[in-house]
């Protein structure tokens, strides 16, 4: 290993710097969900069903998913900073297939390729700010990462809708054209090269063959439920889930730097860490997915008064994901996650004792009371996950940052199907007890982490 890595960048390369990341990782999280509030006027214009054009959305998703580690694992081999800029490249060429296309199947291609630079620049992007920050101020800049992933996230539907105003779907992608050659401009001049290139390692096919077959096939098998599948075939995707991540994982343990990294899941505070971010993206998107049904069906508000009651969430994310970056220089991260989850269940367990025809205030504050705990639990929680890596392994930490991140995200989704199929009208109540469950857990698992040492 290289030492002579520098301890962050100068200013105003710094700024620059983190200009980039931002710019690169909005486009790609916003493209997870943009396309969302435009599937209606995509199926219609391509003479698709409904059904069938939800593959716009899942293509998109399982790609990122079935490629995140081998692309961190690639990013280890040949810097940090080469990956990004390819993902860039390809995110904008692939975005510009997207509006061209001019059929269903073409469009989902498109999807998938996206998908595959979308993954270039999630899997590394945390790998880079703690190139761009010094140690001592990582904190800040994963606090800011926090921010705009929280940002991007909450704004998608709401930027779909405000483009497709004014202009036809195509738009949604096309947009990200110039987005993407202004950032790949950026990181030519700004992001800086990792010196500390793991050694000695080779990329190994057979391991990204069965890490995409094992990530593919859970992703699929919970999508899958949550959109009603037959018991069939979801049976058959986990059982083929079983059988590769069994050999999978063997094969791992036999290698020297595995691309699952399983030799960061043995230092305690990482495995910890990666739990804790699982638990809570599911708590996240259990009562995400679940509260728009509650506010429409049953307090019978509108879509614009439904967004409105939800957007206190994210607003107080992004208040303390900023806060909690400058607080992690001070505190434990155990003790700051734990706080910030025991906040979200707080926040969750009011939003469960609603009183019937609950006033706007009643739900206002138990939402943002669960967007600030979130906000306050993230930034520390990847601040910890990143830096308890050694430095030549931050690619394997960024990519299982995002790995936990759509995990979460995905079977938070299915339970909420499970919950409305078991419990029918009262599907969001089950829904928010189980996400306090999931967020409780979390609180629990995070603060045993103050028996380990403070992360560097």
């Amino acid at each position: 290993m290289n030492t002579s890595q520098p301890d962050g960048l100068p200013n105003p390369q710094r700024i620059g710097a983190i200009f980039t990341i931002g710019l690169g990782i909005t486009m790609a999280v916003l493209d997870g969900t943009i396309a969302n509030v435009a599937l209606p006027t995509i199926a219609s214009d391509l003479n698709a069903s409904p059904a069938e054009s939800i593959w716009v959305v899942n293509a998109y998703q399982i790609a990122i998913i079935v490629s995140l580690l081998s692309m961190s694992f690639i990013g280890d081999l040949v810097g940090y900073r080469r990956v990004y800029k390819i993902g860039l490249g390809v995110f904008c060429v692939t975005s510009l297939l997207c509006a061209l296309s001019s059929s269903l199947e073409m469009l989902t291609l498109a999807r998938v390729l996206q998908g595959f630079g979308g993954a270039a620049l999630m899997s590394v992007n945390t790998a880079l700010i703690r190139l761009i920050y010094p140690k001592r101020f990582l904190g800040r800049g994963m606090g800011i990462n926090s921010f705009i992933v929280a940002v991007s996230a909450a704004a998608g539907p709401t930027v779909a809708a405000a483009i497709l105003s004014v202009a036809s779907w195509q738009w949604l992608f096309l947009l990200n054209v110039p987005l993407g050659i202004i950032a790949l401009v950026l990181a030519f001049k700004f992001l800086p090269k990792n010196q500390d290139k793991s050694a000695g390692q080779k990329f190994d096919i057979p391991s990204a063959i069965m890490n995409a077959l094992t990530f593919g096939l859970l992703i699929s098998a919970i999508s899958g439920f949550s959109q009603g599948h037959s018991t069939t075939l979801i049976v058959a995707e986990l059982l083929g889930v079983a059988v590769i991540g069994y050999f999978f994982v063997r094969r791992q343990l036999k290698l020297p730097v595995p691309l699952l990294p399983i030799d960061l899941l043995k230092i305690p505070i990482f495995s910890l860490s990666m739990c804790t971010s699982v638990c809570s993206f599911c708590a996240q998107m259990l009562a995400m997915v679940s509260l728009p049904f509650f506010l429409q069906s049953t307090l019978g508000r509108s879509e614009v008064e439904t967004g409105l009651l939800l957007t206190p969430w994210p607003l107080a994310t992004m208040v303390m994901a900023p806060l909690s970056g400058y607080l992690i220089e001070r505190v434990h991260a155990g003790l700051l996650g734990g706080i910030g989850m025991a906040i979200m269940a707080a926040g969750l367990i009011a939003l469960v004792m609603l009183p019937q025809n609950p006033a706007d205030i009643n739900i206002i504050w138990p939402m943002m009371l669960c967007g600030a705990g979130f906000g306050l639990f993230q930034s520390p929680n990847n601040h910890t996950i990143i830096s308890s890596a050694p430095r030549n392994r931050s690619g394997g930490a960024s990519g299982m940052l995002g790995t936990a991140r759509l995990l979460g995200q995905s079977t938070g989704a299915a339970l909420v199907a499970l919950m409305f199929n078991m419990f029918h009208d009262n599907g969001t109540h089950a829904s928010l007890m189980l996400a306090a469950g999931f967020a409780i857990t979390a609180a629990i698992v995070s603060s045993l982490r103050l028996t380990q040492p403070k992360a560097e």
